[in-house]
């Protein structure tokens, strides 16, 4: 089963993963790229979405709401991002006022929420790891956001570095795992640059590599996904997950359980 997912750019939205594909439950992802003064109409349907502003400016406005001249960043390496909060059955009207790329990440929902706009400043900065595979992260969608089942953020890996140890959220067994689809979306400084994105089951039954390019897309419906910066790239990825559970909690593939207990003992010794 191929999970790699290639995304020639264009303009409007293009569909990157459906529902149920490749064994995922839940998660969806599309992305929208309009040129200045373009407009997109929608609706979120069954749907719960957040639109993450990747780069650009626009408006996005609806029967109650209004967020105008959101987004700050020229693209996914500038800063952090702004992001909408949709709940089902809201129309949309998003309005470039630049050139303006959005991730849409959406799952299905029965929540009767309301519109909610994420600023820069609400978005919650974390460091992760240590030596060389310290890793900053982004975190948007969280609890602190009333969704049903979003959990969204971004990653940023220095060339050379990794996004370990190897984890999973297969399976409900709070508070050791809970079972999370995922997605990851890839973009790569520069753009020429690759990124490595291993997958992997605990039978071995998958057992792959891919390489990401700049724009390619990762589908992980469950096992281990590691993922390794060349040695000379800076990698982003938009991680998107969904579940009944809405936890940053993972477990750890016990070959390398023995990281995380030296990573909280480097980290007190400085």
């Amino acid at each position: 089963m191929n999970l790699l997912k290639k995304f020639s750019k264009k303009n409007g939205l293009t569909s990157i993963v459906t529902e149920g594909e490749c064994g995922l439950k839940k998660v969806i992802f599309d992305l929208l790229k309009l040129n200045t003064g373009e407009i997109h109409v929608g609706n979120t349907q069954t749907n719960e979405s957040a639109f993450i502003i990747l780069s650009g400016r626009c408006c996005i406005a609806g029967n109650d709401f209004r967020y105008p001249h959101i987004g700050n960043r020229k693209d996914v390496f500038s800063g952090k991002p702004t992001t909408v909060y949709l709940p089902n059955n809201t129309s949309y009207e998003i309005v470039a006022e630049t050139e303006v790329e959005i991730g849409i990440c959406s799952a299905h929902s029965t929540l009767q929420s309301t519109p909610i706009l994420i600023t820069p400043e609400e978005v919650t900065e974390v460091d992760l790891g240590v030596l060389n595979w310290k890793r900053k992260a982004y975190f948007i969608i969280d609890q602190k956001v009333n969704s049903e089942n979003l959990f969204i953020g971004e990653t940023f890996l220095p060339p050379g570095n990794w996004a370990f140890p190897p984890h999973r959220h297969d399976f409900d067994n709070y508070p050791e795992e809970v079972d999370m689809d995922e997605v990851y979306h890839f973009r790569i400084n520069p753009s020429t640059g690759f990124a490595i994105q291993i997958s992997c089951t605990d039978d071995k039954s998958r057992d792959d590599a891919y390489i990401m390019r700049n724009e390619d897309t990762v589908l992980i419906p469950n096992g281990y996904h590691p993922v390794a910066a060349s040695p000379v790239d800076s990698v982003y990825f938009l991680w998107m997950m969904a579940g009944d559970k809405r936890y940053f909690i993972s477990r750890p593939d016990d070959n390398y359980s023995w990281v995380n207990k030296s990573e909280n003992f480097l980290k007190q010794k400085k």
